[in-house]
């Protein structure tokens, strides 16, 4: 597993990381013994990137990961997220806050829930509109006097957010959801991590699994699987989707890979500054998508990729209507 350097404070990860938001929510039946044997596997295969949020469950996806972290805590390159607000009597509520207090009280619970002294990357997880970002961002700056934070990452930021944040303290890392099917940071995002010396890390490569092929029709998704609220999941979308699927599924043969390999390496090749963090709670699963590494594209065929699959090809929001309007902030 190839480890790179992540941004500009002396942080360093595995090229392919691990998304674990799927393994206590969102995405159907959950199993945490399995999962904790998935994150075992993934640091035997070298990848030591692990993502979290204390969103995810809430909360229970940051004690999952620091359950699994145990005894190798110091080779783990550990990233959590704040910011978003959850209604514990009604989770499907979203709130939001950068407030310099919150940002200091929010870091702390997460400290004790991983059961680490340190966090290696702390993300703000969407930009607060009520709070300027030079406030938060100068919190965090004060967490890593502190030493309770090492890098400072930013999730779904336009350019200009971006750019403002990285005068007030060196921002590490961006994350954003990029993959074959949203490629909405190629309009000014990636420029800017790029001319910056800013990590891009890309959450939902493979589309939150559709891009995998194994997701036939809307039945294959458990009833309390979050994809069924997602407008690309539904209807007239999905049959649409579905056949942009299946051109990656012709590519892939002709490659002598799996879709999902293909479509990592795909990201992988957009610039070595990107690292992929598929998610997924299943060692099969893990192990094929490290295959991906073996993965290399002539010029050639990454046009041929954009042809079959140009931008803006993806029927459907991303997100629900109502979430739409935090991303690119």
């Amino acid at each position: 597993m190839k480890i790179s350097k992540l941004g500009a404070a002396g942080l360093s990860a595995s090229r392919l990381g691990l998304g674990c938001m799927g393994m206590s929510e969102f995405y159907g039946t959950t199993d945490n013994e399995a999962s904790i044997r998935t994150l075992h596997r993934a640091f035997e295969l070298g990848i030591n990137f692990w993502d979290t949020a204390d969103a995810y469950g809430p909360n229970t996806n940051e004690v999952l990961v620091g359950k699994a972290m145990n005894g190798i805590r110091n080779e783990i390159t550990l990233a959590t997220k704040f910011g978003i607000l959850r209604d514990p009597l009604n989770p499907q509520v979203r709130g939001f806050s950068g407030k310099p207090g919150y940002v200091q009280s929010a870091c702390e619970a997460s400290l004790k829930r991983l059961n680490t002294e340190v966090i290696d990357l702390y993300y703000l997880h969407r930009v607060d509109p009520e709070t300027p970002i030079e406030e938060t961002v100068g919190a965090m700056a004060s967490l890593v006097q502190q030493g309770k934070i090492k890098g400072i990452g930013l999730s779904e930021v336009s350019a200009a957010t971006l750019r403002i944040a990285h005068a007030v303290h060196p921002v590490s890392a961006v994350q954003s959801e990029y993959s074959l099917w949203t490629r909405d940071p190629e309009e000014e995002v990636l420029a800017a991590c790029k001319e910056l010396g800013i990590a891009f890390v890309a959450y939902s490569p493979l589309g939150r699994g559709f891009l995998t092929g194994q997701i036939k029709k809307f039945e294959d998704l458990e009833e309390n699987d979050y994809r069924r609220l997602s407008p690309r999941f539904q209807g007239d979308n999905f049959k649409k989707n579905l056949e942009l699927v299946n051109r990656i599924n012709d590519l892939a043969d002709k490659k002598g890979c799996t879709p999902s390999q293909l479509a990592l390496a795909w990201v992988m090749a957009q610039g070595d500054y990107i690292f992929p963090i598929p998610g997924t709670k299943r060692i099969k699963y893990l192990e094929e998508n490290v295959g991906a590494f073996q993965i290399q594209f002539t010029p050639e065929e990454l046009m041929a990729i954009d042809t079959f699959f140009p931008k803006d090809a993806a029927a459907g929001l991303r997100y629900p209507e109502q979430m739409m309007t935090r991303l690119n902030a």
